[in-house]
């Protein structure tokens, strides 16, 4: 399994579509990343038709455990990002 990086994100979309400069994709995947993040950030939902849906879900306080001194801890509140694929990716993923 391989990992993709924003870097090679932006050359491989750079690379479909020659015709526009790679300085140009870079600053549209940007621009798209920061529009997500702050819409994330005021708590309202990205739905990406095709792709899936991104939202911001509280994640309640809770007891843990330190893993290396074994003592009881208190976990606190959080915000968290959840991603639910849409149905066409998940067959796309699923796809033999």
């Amino acid at each position: 399994m391989e990992k993709i990086t924003k870097k090679e994100l932006i050359q491989a979309i750079y690379l479909d579509n020659e015709e526009v400069a790679k300085r140009d994709v870079e600053t549209v995947v940007n621009a798209v990343f920061e529009k997500m993040s702050e819409a994330l950030e005021k708590g309202n939902i990205c739905d990406i038709f095709g792709f899936g849906k991104f939202e911001v879900k509280e994640r309640s306080e809770r007891a843990g455990i330190n893993p290396i001194t074994k003592e009881k801890i208190v976990v606190p509140a959080s915000n968290v990002v959840k991603f639910r694929p849409s149905k066409a990716l998940k067959e796309k993923v699923n796809k033999e």
